[in-house]
């Protein structure tokens, strides 16, 4: 069974600097799961910038925007795996949803999360995931931005409660909410 870490916090808060840290901490093999898609210039830019960022640390790198549980299974030789970023992977499957006609509930968010934590449940090492703590704001003045904020709180909340540890990030700085100090 893996040693799961959630590193959550704001915008630019600092998360996937410090999520990469500790992975780059722990010797062995490390499979980095992206889960943006590239959409524009600007994110191409972003995603080249993760990727040189990466570079020295010999990552492995699966590019799954939607089959996080998947993703998992073919990285589950590795030591510890990185993925980033949840709330990403909630869009994704929200735009696929849309694309279909359908709306994503709460209660499918929570079984996909559990299919997550399955797929971790099968690997030894360390998964690190990275989310947006997307609530703390003021309530989004349409419906599709409430019920994502609500999807990415539910995902939060059940990660959170099978976490080992959890982080929450503010200024660059981790705030330790649950577990053993980590580095």
């Amino acid at each position: 069974m893996a040693r799961i870490i959630l590193i959550t916090g704001g915008s630019r808060s600092g998360k996937s600097i410090y999520a990469q840290r500790i992975a780059e901490s722990i010797p062995g093999d490390r499979t980095y799961i992206a889960t943006c898609p590239v959409v524009d210039e600007e994110m191409a830019e972003r995603i080249k910038k993760h990727r040189e960022a990466r570079q020295a640390g010999y990552w492995q790198t699966i590019e799954e925007t939607m089959d996080l549980a998947a993703a998992l299974i073919r990285a589950s030789g590795s030591r510890v795996v990185l993925v980033d970023c949840l709330t990403l992977w909630i869009n994704n499957l929200m735009y696929d949803a849309e694309l279909q006609n359908k709306d994503l509930s709460e209660e499918e968010i929570v079984e996909r999360c559990k299919d997550i934590l399955g797929a971790c449940d099968s690997i030894s090492g360390t998964i690190i995931f990275v989310t947006n703590e997307i609530g703390m704001g003021i309530v989004p003045d349409n419906p599709l931005s409430r019920r994502y904020r609500d999807l990415a709180g539910r995902c939060n909340q059940v990660m959170a409660d099978r976490a080992d540890a959890v982080v929450f990030m503010v200024s660059g700085l981790p705030l330790r909410i649950k577990g053993e100090k980590i580095i």
